[in-house]
């Protein structure tokens, strides 16, 4: 197949990056590229699906991936996983001798091994420029949820209106169940049984990276995870502080230890991101020296400084995150061309080590299975935004009291970067905005 060729069955179908920001996969293919690298490494503490994803579906997910690598023209084909998930590796090995070029790289069990940055020096021994995208580096990058939705894409012509999420912590039942994308939140975490706390919280995505969330928010393309915490867990108030709040507390009470920067990813592969730096600035008001701030913008939100690293709880991430916004507001573009100081030997006896990670965050004893069902939910209403990727949202082609049925178009992708969006149920229109398409069912 011509690299254009899989790039229309792509957009067309609405494949994104399941894994992060919602990347469109189209736009990453390129003939630039000798690696690609599969990402199985579930980022975050308690996340099930991609192991689970990708054991059940081996075969079909490692002749895409080969595809792909032949149709860019890359001479390697590497999927990277943690050595813990022996049961998926089992799986890989059945099949990996039918595939030339295809390799699996066992990964330690740390965090965040599946930030893109980390997963690719670990696997190739490449480091990414500050800022920079792995294609610098011939490399392209792709999530196994994505793949997988590029297998039936290409082979069924089916695009994507279904997501795999996983519901853990205070429930009866830990799952990983298939939805319809718009539908609710509280429609999916109804799926594991009753909720076995009170006033319960919805913790969208990884403990680490992930937000609150509301019950009535639909499920977009990038929803992996919904972990369902008392409101009092360590986890819910940091996130529910203040940045004012947070820059007193550094200024009172930060110790200089300087651990937040010791054991900051990034820094650790030779990015100029200081954390320790940064809040020595920000919590005096010091602008003496503008790089501390202007740095920022390599931060990438990892969590280890504030989640794990800070013996007094400070907030490193959030600060660096409001810095980060804005500047982007005042239209001050990251430093460019910056290159890396080369990876000190210190790293390998700095990395976070995920048991002892969910230790310090108490959810160890939410560690537990989250067996997959890939029965579709069946729901009344989905209301299907228009913007679930980065770049430009798509463009609305129903219009209300429309009769459509599932897996059509219903949504356009715009000029520039974007895809297009399809109907996940089978229905009426009820309302169409610049935001959203809402469909009730027949």
């Amino acid at each position: 197949m011509e690299i254009k060729d899989l790039q229309k069955i792509i957009q067309d179908s609405g494949v994104v990056g399941a894994g992060g920001a919602g990347f469109p996969t189209y736009a990453k293919l390129t003939d630039k590229a000798d690696t690609i690298l599969m990402n199985c490494a579930e980022c975050e503490p308690l996340l099930k699906l991609h192991r689970q994803l990708l054991e059940k579906h081996a075969y079909e997910i490692m002749k895409t991936f080969h595809m792909v690598m032949e149709t860019v023209g890359a001479s390697q084909a590497i999927i990277g996983i943690k050595k813990s998930y022996v049961q998926t590796i089992k799986a890989l090995q059945q099949h990996i001798e039918e595939f030339p070029g295809l390799k699996i790289h066992l990964l330690d069990e740390v965090y965040p091994m599946g930030d893109e940055v980390v997963l690719i020096y670990e696997a190739t021994g490449r480091v990414c420029r500050p800022g920079g995208l792995p294609i610098e580096q011939g490399v392209i990058v792709f999530n196994v949820e994505t793949i997988y939705n590029v297998y039936q894409a290409v082979t069924s012509q089916k695009p994507v209106t279904e997501k795999y999420v996983s519901v853990v912590a205070e429930v009866g039942h830990p799952v990983t169940v298939k939805v319809p994308l718009g539908c609710t939140l509280d429609e999916v975490v109804a799926q594991a049984g009753d909720i076995t706390t009170k006033d319960p919280v919805y913790f969208v995505g990884g403990p680490m990276m992930g937000r609150i969330g509301n019950g009535s928010d639909p499920v977009t393309k990038t929803t992996n995870a919904v972990l369902v915490l008392p409101h009092d867990h360590q986890i819910v108030m940091k996130k529910r502080r203040t940045s004012a709040i947070d820059l007193k507390r550094a200024a009172s009470i930060c110790c200089q230890c300087n651990t937040c920067t010791d054991l900051c990813p990034r820094h650790n592969l030779g990015h100029p991101i200081d954390p320790a730096r940064f809040m020595r600035a920000a919590s005096a008001g010091d602008f003496r020296d503008v790089n501390p701030y202007i740095n920022s913008a390599f931060c990438s939100s990892c969590g280890v400084c504030e989640m794990y690293a800070c013996p007094q709880s400070l907030a490193p991430r959030s600060l660096l995150a409001d810095m980060k916004g804005g500047l982007r507001k005042a239209g001050i573009r990251p430093p460019q061309g910056v290159q890396p100081v080369p990876v000190k030997p210190s790293r390998e006896y700095r990395k976070v080590p995920e048991e002892r990670l969910m230790a310090r965050l108490g959810l160890t004893k939410y560690d537990k299975d989250a067996p997959m069902d890939e029965n579709v939910v069946p729901v009344s209403k989905v209301k299907i935004l228009l913007s679930q990727h980065i770049g430009a949202p798509a463009q609305a082609i129903v219009k209300t009291g429309d009769t459509v049925t599932k897996g059509q178009m219903i949504a356009q992708h715009a000029d520039g970067l974007s895809v297009s969006i399809h109907a996940s149920i089978s229905g009426r229109v009820t309302e169409v905005t610049d935001r959203h398409i809402i469909i009730a069912a027949k």
